[in-house]
């Protein structure tokens, strides 16, 4: 990657699949530029965002003159792109775990809670909709992470699977899901919080967070 080229994400600072990746970059030490894209105003529905991602979604980010979608993906290429540190295991279980792991949140989870999802869903009936599949969905990750969790998700190396946890914990908490109830995941979540790349990709220091949400 040429240094006078910056990768650039298109980002929406609350949203799960933009904080995956915000993390994976940190991670990598790859410096990035945030354009931001404003979910609840419908900025990534206009025929101009089209044009960069013709489904309308986010994140996608520009990097090595290539433009790559979907969040999970997009960490699986810096992983192969950029070697250190791998976040994916180079044991093929502790690979599949990871994946196991990450798609538990980015396949059966995060989906449930999106604004265009609880639009369909309706105003009386999303909160509980919301709730219900956070609980179910990280019901499951704690019984993954029995078998799987070290000091993180999946031994003690950092993997794909913590870069999708965080993003999900902090919906969690703003649905108001008592997490006490977990013994690993607040463990872990506590470990990782405490990662400086995890701490700059927190929606809070995101240069759209609103300065009402800023810590």
């Amino acid at each position: 990657m040429s240094a006078a080229v910056k990768p650039i994400l298109y980002s929406y600072y609350r949203s799960s699949c933009s904080y995956r990746v915000r993390i994976a970059l940190n991670l990598k030490n790859i410096v990035y530029q945030i354009q931001s894209v404003d979910l609840l105003k419908g900025e990534s529905s206009t025929d101009e965002y089209k044009k960069i991602n013709p489904k309308g979604e986010i994140p996608v980010l520009l990097i090595d003159g290539k433009r790559l979608t979907q969040s999970l993906p997009i960490i699986e290429y810096l992983d192969e792109t950029y070697k250190m540190p791998r976040l994916l295991p180079d044991n093929s279980y502790q690979r599949y775990q990871a994946r196991m792991i990450s798609e538990i949140i980015a396949s059966g989870i995060q989906p449930m809670q999106n604004i265009s999802v609880l639009k369909r869903v309706g105003e009386d009936k999303k909160v509980d909709w919301a709730r219900h599949y956070i609980k179910t969905g990280l019901d499951a990750v704690e019984k993954a992470l029995e078998e799987s969790a070290e000091q993180f998700c999946v031994g003690n190396q950092l993997s794909i699977a913590d870069c999708c946890l965080i993003p999900q914990l902090y919906h969690a908490r703003r649905w108001k899901i008592d997490l006490t109830k977990y013994l690993l995941i607040p463990s872990i979540e506590e470990r990782l919080n405490s990662i400086d790349a995890f701490k700059v990709a927190h929606p809070n220091q995101q240069p759209d967070c609103p300065e009402k949400e800023k810590a």
